[in-house]
């Protein structure tokens, strides 16, 4: 095998294939991460102490649940290579930041068996297919849609290439050929107000920020504070994480409700907490957004039934991928609700993956932007940049995703096999 072709394979262009079977003849799975100092993924993990406490003022002072693991300043993936007998190569993505390692070993022992010798061309047959061979076992979320989310967009990256369209058109067109993002801001005191100031100065029309893990810490203080920053000229997102019990989200979304520009609270309650999330939307008038912790539209339907959110935000490399995301974003529409994609930390599949999405369904309000785009696992991997400027993202008009790796550069992230 040529050097090439363990990445690439032997295809130079696309190709019109029309009515030939798209027969998968392998699926891979590649850990990247950056930097890529030959640190082992299980070296980089972080988390608060057992016994960890909020700290907040007097009963606000509790067990702190809602704190994720970290891994610093590194970034990781996995990405997922589907290749066929006519040579073409379709990549996807999974969302993984902290195991990598888990979602290599999902993608390559149960994954793959189930995909090789299937017509690439069937894919939603395909994710039914992925999703119920463990679903009796009680597989609905995490680890295991993560690593489907990954072999469905490269199907979708797949489909597009052989027939030499982009993905959006295959999802049925495009509403708009650009889709409106907002950046996080992030800062101390007065740093705070002038970051969003400079963000809505650059274009963005949206900024979002985090509502503090220590509730009760008069935190809503510095959200007033960049609100009437840039009041008139820009709205304001927050997000907590899960950090806030129910009665203690109705006090602050209180006072949440009496700032004009903020847009949406993000997750105020942990992702369990379905009974929770009814009252709380019922009580604000600040639009409550959920969904980023969801993997499926079974739970985002009890959601939805329960009127329990305002805006829903799944994430293409967390939720099944391209095709459950599609039926997520749909299932919302029925019930009058907009949705928002959540892009993660991750690479430039990620982010092309969440374009198509946004331009092709009619609820589409905005989605997480920024500049990521910008770093290590972003446009500099690729042959020919996704189209960002602040405040919007253009959509690839190129086959599949519409986007295809720099050999060289995608080798200096690939990490440990």
């Amino acid at each position: 095998m040529k050097r090439r072709d363990l990445l690439f394979g032997g295809v130079a262009a696309p190709a019109l294939f029309g009515k030939v079977p798209l027969k998968i003849t392998k699926v891979e799975a590649f850990i990247v991460r950056s930097p890529n100092d030959g640190k082992a993924s299980r070296d980089l993990v972080s988390m608060t102490a057992v016994g960890a406490m909020t700290g907040g003022v007097g009963l606000w002072n509790r067990l702190d649940h809602a704190s994720p693991t970290r891994v610093g300043a590194y970034r990781q993936a996995v990405l997922v290579k589907v290749t066929t007998s006519q040579g073409l190569i379709g990549w996807g993505e999974c969302h993984a930041p902290t195991t990598p390692r888990v979602h290599k070993a999902v993608i390559e022992d149960l994954v793959a068996p189930i995909l090789v010798g299937q017509d690439a061309r069937n894919v939603e047959v395909l994710w039914e297919k992925m999703y119920s061979t463990e679903r009796v076992r009680g597989y609905a979320t995490g680890f295991y849609t993560e690593a489907i989310a990954g072999a469905d967009i490269a199907l979708w990256d797949v489909l597009g290439k052989s027939l030499g369209v982009p993905v959006y058109q295959l999802l049925g067109g495009k509403f708009r050929d650009t889709a409106a993002t907002y950046t996080g801001i992030g800062g101390g005191g007065a740093t705070l107000a002038e970051n969003a100031r400079k963000a809505v100065e650059a274009g963005f029309g949206v900024v979002k920020m985090g509502l503090s893990k220590g509730p009760g810490t008069n935190d809503v203080a510095r959200v007033r504070a960049v609100a009437e920053a840039i009041q008139g000229k820009g709205q304001v997102l927050v997000d907590s994480l899960g950090a806030y019990k129910l009665h203690e989200a109705q006090q602050v979304g209180a006072q949440l409700d009496q700032i004009p520009n903020l847009a949406w609270w993000e997750d105020a309650l942990l992702p369990e907490d379905t009974a929770g999330y009814p009252a709380l939307a019922e009580q604000l008038r600040t639009p409550v957004v959920a969904g980023e912790m969801l993997s499926n539209r079974f739970q985002l339907r009890d959601l939805l039934t329960k009127k329990a959110v305002d805006i829903i935000n799944p994430d293409v490399c967390r939720a099944g991928g391209i095709t459950e995301c599609k039926r997520m974003a749909a299932l919302a529409d029925a019930f009058g609700v907009l949705w928002s994609p959540h892009v993660s930390m991750g690479t430039a599949v990620y982010m092309a993956a969440s374009i198509h999405l946004a331009v092709s369904t009619s609820n589409f309000v905005i989605m997480e932007g920024g500049d990521a785009h910008l770093g290590p696992l972003g446009n500099r991997l690729l042959a020919e940049p996704l189209e960002y400027k602040p405040g919007l993202a253009r959509v690839p008009e190129r086959p599949g995703l519409g986007i295809e790796f720099v050999e060289a550069e995608l080798r200096k992230v690939i990490a440990e096999s």
